[in-house]
Formats: structure tokens, sequence, C-alpha cells
């Protein structure tokens, strides 16, 4: 087959990586890709937010099956206009995509199918809603109703923290994404990340991860897109794993089909979980990142296999073979991230470090300049190892990290801290 992947950065590296171990796989585009992708990949320098670019390059590429991999071409319609063009595609309609694109519609299809989630309310304006902060107190969330890029969130522990974010997003600091602001009640527990691949009829647990938002060590620090991750989640147990199916993945889907907008590609689920039970924190409607690394990491080349059967309206078919085993990546992120930082330091030693399936460097934000790999965004690597525990797996992780020369990045030094714990 010929597989056009659509995404640059760390979470299409991985998807590529396990791809191409597929012997269905004769032939991959990664538009636009990045330094590291290209060393396994063709690339394309495509405008992929474009439905009619999209098609008329598959056509003239003999594309068989494209993977959309970040939410802003979904949310675009891509997968609309690739369907349409007779493209087998993975990824949701952009209909079906608004379980992402907007929160307040997340809220409306748990509410109409009864899954549990916090209490919520949307505000179109800010004194309303600096109103509510202090009717409901704190702590509490605020969140940007559309995409944000994973950064449209903020915990407010204190009444100023959430009046200074209505503040900053009805003033324009997320764009058009925070015209509307989303409050929900604050969930105590411990936050987890459930994968399941919808065709619109069935559904497939793919995995479970858990990511590392805050920036810095003991999760401390802004919230970022993501300084590593690591699956299993221990926290998911296999009863919270069938209550979450039963109670909340399995109704939002059924809910999406009676819509008439049936929910086909991968459905991230973050769900909170306290006293043994979880709840809908948000939905996302690509893999995550970092969490798409380690999954892919474990899955390896049957991850085309699962996907293309989604697709294919077959999930009924198929099953996921797991290893007993664990895997785990390090971010490793341009100093000054999530704020201003510099691009263009130059990375050394990554060359030197094993490229197997229990070993990988996927690149996030890198490119190539007179044959060096230099840092071309904030989240530049994913250093990512198996093993057969978690600790095992994260000292060949961070034994990478190490390995790495270069002094205009840094990571958290305590990924999988809260699982090494228990």
């Amino acid at each position: 087959m010929n597989i056009l992947i659509l995404g640059s950065g760390g979470r299409e590296h991985a998807l590529a990586w396990a791809v191409k171990q597929n012997p269905k796989c004769d032939r991959l585009i990664v538009a636009p890709g990045n330094a590291g992708i290209a060393m396994l990949a063709e690339c394309a320098d495509l405008n992929i937010l474009d439905g009619a670019t999209v098609v008329g390059f598959c056509e003239e590429n003999a594309i068989d099956f494209v993977i959309i991999g970040p939410e802003a071409p979904l949310a675009a319609g891509v997968a609309d206009a690739t369907r349409a063009a007779g493209i087998l595609t993975f990824g949701p309609s952009a209909a079906a995509a608004r379980l992402e694109a907007s929160k307040s519609f997340t809220k409306e299809i748990c509410a109409a199918c009864g899954a549990p989630t916090a209490a919520w309310a949307r505000f179109t304006s800010a004194e309303p809603a600096k109103d509510h902060v202090r009717a409901q107190g704190t702590p509490i969330v605020v969140k940007a109703d559309g995409l944000a890029a994973g950064k449209g969130v903020i915990v407010a522990m204190t009444e100023a923290e959430a009046l200074a974010a209505i503040d900053d997003m009805f003033g324009g600091e997320f764009g058009a994404a925070g015209a509307e602001v989303v409050i929900e009640e604050f969930m105590h527990g411990e936050e987890a990340s459930f994968f399941v691949l919808s065709d619109g009829t069935h559904a497939l647990p793919v995995g479970t991860a858990q990511d590392h938002k805050r920036v810095g060590d003991g999760d401390t620090g802004p919230n970022t897109g993501g300084m590593g991750a690591y699956s299993p989640a221990p926290v998911l147990t296999d009863a919270i794993q069938k209550q979450a199916m039963e109670e909340i993945v399995l109704p939002t889907i059924r809910e999406m089909a009676r819509r008439g907008t049936p929910y086909e590609g991968v459905l991230y689920a973050g769900l909170m979980i306290d006293q043994g039970r979880a709840r809908l924190v948000e939905y996302n409607c690509r893999f995550g990142d970092p969490e798409c690394q380690v999954l892919m990491m474990r899955l390896g080349a049957q991850a085309l296999d699962l996907m293309l059967a989604c697709a294919e309206h077959r999930l009924d078919e198929v099953r996921v073979n797991w290893a007993d085993d664990h895997a785990l990546t390090v971010v490793m992120a341009a100093r000054g991230y999530p704020g201003a930082y510099a691009k263009g330091s130059q990375i050394r030693g990554l060359e030197e470090l094993p490229e197997d399936s229990r070993h990988m460097v996927f690149h996030a934000g890198t490119a190539a300049r007179d044959g060096q790999i230099i840092a071309a965004g904030g989240r530049v690597l994913n250093v990512t190892a198996r093993g057969g525990t978690l600790r095992e797996a994260r000292d060949a992780a961070y034994a990478m990290v190490d390995a790495i020369d270069w002094p205009g990045g840094f990571c958290r030094r305590d990924i999988g801290w809260r699982a090494l714990a228990e």
C-alpha cells in the first residue's frame, strides 16, 4: 500500500515508525514531516489543512490510505474530503471532531448520553464568567472552548488565577479558541488517558497511558503540551476500563451515530479516576502527543492493521496483541518552553543512539541544516524506551537522554514517578 500520514510532530514520527514496520506498507509519505521522519519516509511540503490539496496529492501519488495525525486537519474537514474522494481514511469527520474542537459540545454529548463528567457552565463574556467563579469558589478549571494546541486549560487554585485566566482568554491569548469559555468543577483524583478505536459502530480499546502536563519536576509550573508519558497506566485497571467503556465511551459513540455523525478513528478519553471510578475530563480526536509515542513503541507493526480495520469498518474482526511490557518517553524541550524559546540550536549525539524495537528517539520539532539536526520547535525530541518493567524503561530512556549533547534543551527528570512510587 501507498500510505500518507499528515503531520510533523513526534506523534507522526511514531506513527510512521510503526507503520513502516508492517509489510503492507510499500511507500510511506509524511506531510510535512520533520528531520527525523525524513530518515525513514518521504516528506512532502503540503498544506495539510486544505482538503482539496490533500486529495489532489493523493490522486497524483496513488495513495491508498491516509492517516491524519493532528487535530487541526480533522477540524478543517480533511477527512471528509478524502472520504468523499473514495480514499480510505483514518480520522473522524469535522462534525465528529467537534468532540475535541468544542468543549461545550462534548459536555452536551455527555448530558445527552449520561456520561459522567464535571459540572460546567459556558460563557461568551468575561463578567458573567467571573461572577460564576466567585460564586463557585476555587479550585476551579477554566477552559478555552475551542482548539488551543493543548494549552487552553487553566487549573486555577485561587480566585485571582481564575479571574486572570478569564481575562486572558477573552482578551485573545488563545485566539478564536477563547471566544467562548467553559468553566468546570475541579475534579479530584488521578488523570489517565484511555485510547479506543471506533469504526462508527464497534469500539476497540487500544491502550492506556499517563501524560505529564506540567513543565517541572513534581508536577510544578505551567501546563505544556506534555513533557513525557508512560504506558500502560496502572491506575486504569481492567475494572475501571470496563466502567469507562460502558458508561462513557460506548454511550458517546452511540449518541454520535444517533445524530448522524458517526465517530470513525481514535477516540482519546482523558479520564479522572477517583475512588475506583472514572469521569470524563475531555475527549481528543487523535492520538495524544506524547502518549502516541509509548503506544506505538508497544504496538509496533500491528498499529497499521488496527487502523486499517478501523477505516474499513471491521473492528469487530480484530484484537490487540499486547506484550507484557512497558514504555516510557521523555520530552526534551527548548529552554524557555512553554514560554518564549530560541530556535536553531544544534543537537549532537543522536547518531550514536540505538534505534530498534526497544529504543527510539522520535523527532517532534527538528529540522536539518547543513547536515546537522537543529531545534525548530518548543518540544523537540521524544526519547522513548521499552522495558520488562516501567523502571527498566525509565532507566533506558534517561540513559539515552544523558547521551544527547544539547545545551539548549531541558527535560523533566521524574517521568513515571507516580507509578514508580506505588
